[in-house]
């Protein structure tokens, strides 16, 4: 179990997941990553922004 940083809603991690997996709270809908799997912590997924092809 890990607590989500956004809304402290408990969040059942499966037991295949790997760091810098990306995860959607089911409470708050925030888009997470995990950081770290022992313990298991998330944090908020960062943004990603357009590459217009640039």
């Amino acid at each position: 179990m890990s607590e989500c940083p956004v809304c402290a809603a408990q969040i059942a991690l499966a037991d295949d997941t790997v760091v810098g997996e990306l995860l959607e709270c089911p409470d708050c809908g925030t888009e997470l990553e995990v950081t770290a799997l022992n313990p298991p912590v998330l944090a908020e997924a960062p943004e990603t922004e357009e590459d217009w092809g640039e």
